[in-house]
């Protein structure tokens, strides 16, 4: 007995404004799975359940703003035996997160009632999802990025294929399990291997070991690193691990789709800059190259494969894959300028795609299968301000002057050539000239009249009509997000000044 107290090992010290906003949004997924075992009535569970995520997404807000603030006057915050580390980047990307989930909850609100689905659930999982994502963005070891990754990965699974009734929605929750599951384990392979080469799974530990030993067999440090580019370019959407963004964004619920695209993919480039620009710094000149490919191959596949679609929202899913290709030229870059002008990219599009998506929950019919570009012919006509902003989304992505998505591809593009990387930026370059080939062709088919009567006059359909009407949830949604792209567009000095200050971890 005296053995096994002596053994005891102390519970670690938890600073809990480190690990705040987790603790705000799991708290407020629990409320909501016991609001819906107690309530009966389905209307009232629905309200309660909604504001109560509304008030765990604000709470989680507001603790990273209090995080930012003392991080900013005393430094970075580290706990749970350094394996959580606060600081400016990892807060700069928590906020991406909690904006994104929050236009997403909102777009939830309505699309739940309209496609008559399970709102408690949709909203427990959308906040465990979120909470995981926040925990990456500060992971401090390769073990909490893992566990991070699951517990965003496995709510998102199942919420993509939330619609049990469309066949569509059930196959992209599959293939985005089976894909998700394999992605894990080479993640989780790669943990392994650095782990067997460096002898922890701290990141500024690897450093550390890194820094103070020189390795005479480095294959298997390579190897490891290797495969955690793999799994994290999983869940970013570079290619070649894209395979299952088309189809997961096609058939997922639309607000699931606005989740993943802009959320997610902050929550994986916080984990690849962290573990790169701290851990790995030293071997710079073995992960550049493979960035640059991976840049290169998502500009390209994106924006060529994005022209032949007839989806709408399959070329969003195109876009996306080659806004990461924009994001790794950042991080490629190796510089403070590179990783600003990716945090500062992430911040844009999450706005730029969130407005997208928004636009297209409005826009559809029940059922939520109408998306491709006949289905949104005329839009503009029959209703100006819906097609109009879908136009303004859509040519923001394109890098239309005056807007954000000007903005963040002219710094990626500076930061390309300030590297010394003239070609990744000529490849950069003609990749947008060919995205605005499809980003046109949808504003174009937007503007255009149906071809026949009876094309011309769905809005004369009573139901489809009722569809189509904007909440007052969507257009809050609408409202921040076209103010945030035209104020980054316009007046970029705050957003840039904002993230420069999260440039350095």
């Amino acid at each position: 007995m005296s053995f096994l107290a002596q053994a005891t090992i102390p519970a670690p010290d938890i600073d809990f404004l480190g690990v705040g906003p987790e603790i705000a949004l799991v708290v407020a997924a629990l409320v909501v799975i016991l609001a819906k075992a107690i309530l009966r009535k389905r209307g009232p569970v629905n309200q309660i359940s909604l504001w109560v995520s509304i008030i765990g997404v604000g709470a989680a807000g507001a603790l990273l703003g209090f995080q930012w603030n003392d991080v900013r006057d005393n430094g970075p915050l580290t706990t749970i035996v350094g394996s959580v580390r606060v600081d400016l980047f990892g807060v700069f990307l928590g906020v991406v997160v909690v904006a994104a989930t929050a236009m997403a909850l909102f777009l939830a609100a309505s699309y739940l009632e309209r496609e008559n689905l399970e709102a408690p659930e949709y909203y427990a999982l959308m906040l465990l999802s979120a909470a995981g994502m926040v925990a990456m963005t500060t992971a401090n070891d390769l073990i909490v990025v893992f566990v991070a990754l699951e517990v965003l990965s496995i709510p998102l699974y199942v919420l993509a294929a939330f619609d049990r009734r469309r066949l569509s929605s059930q196959e992209s929750g599959i293939k985005y399990f089976v894909l998700g599951a394999f992605s894990s384990a080479v993640l989780l392979y790669g943990v392994a291997l650095v782990y067997g080469a460096t002898g922890t799974t701290s990141i500024t530990g690897i450093s550390d070991f890194l820094a103070q030993n020189t390795l005479f067999e480095q294959g298997t440090l390579l190897a490891g690193l290797a495969l955690l580019l793999v799994g994290i370019g999983f869940k970013v959407s570079a290619v070649p691990f894209h395979m299952w963004t088309p189809d997961v964004y096609q058939g997922a619920p639309t607000p699931v789709t606005a989740f993943m695209a802009s959320a997610t993919k902050a929550a994986g480039f916080a984990a690849l800059l962290r573990l790169l620009g701290v851990a790995f710094p030293l071997y710079r000149n073995d992960w550049r190259p493979v960035l640059a490919a991976l840049a290169a191959l998502s500009l390209v596949v994106g924006s060529v494969a994005a022209v032949v679609q007839t989806d709408v929202k399959r070329i969003l899913a195109y876009s996306s894959i080659a806004h990461a290709g924009y994001i790794l030229m950042g991080i490629q870059a190796d510089t403070a300028r590179g990783r600003q002008s990716a945090l500062l990219y992430l911040l844009v599009y999450a706005f730029m795609t969130v407005g997208a998506f928004a636009v297209i929950t409005v826009a559809t019919r029940k059922g939520d299968d109408h998306h491709s570009l006949d289905d949104y012919r005329g839009l503009a006509l029959r209703r100006p301000v819906v097609g109009g902003l879908l136009a303004f989304f859509v040519l923001a992505q394109a890098g239309v002057p005056l807007t954000g998505g000007f903005v963040v591809k002219l710094e990626i593009f500076s930061s390309a050539v300030d590297a010394g990387e003239y070609g990744l930026a000529t490849i950069g370059v003609l990749a947008a000239v060919v995205a605005a080939f499809f980003y046109l062709r949808i504003s174009v088919a937007l503007f255009t009249k149906p071809d026949g009567e009876e094309a011309a006059a769905p809005a004369a359909d009573d139901e489809a009509t009722e569809d189509r009407k904007v909440d007052s949830w969507t257009a809050i949604v609408l409202t921040v997000a076209v103010a945030a792209v035209l104020f980054a567009g316009i007046l970029p000095g705050t957003w840039l000044t904002f993230a420069g200050d999260a440039t350095f971890f």
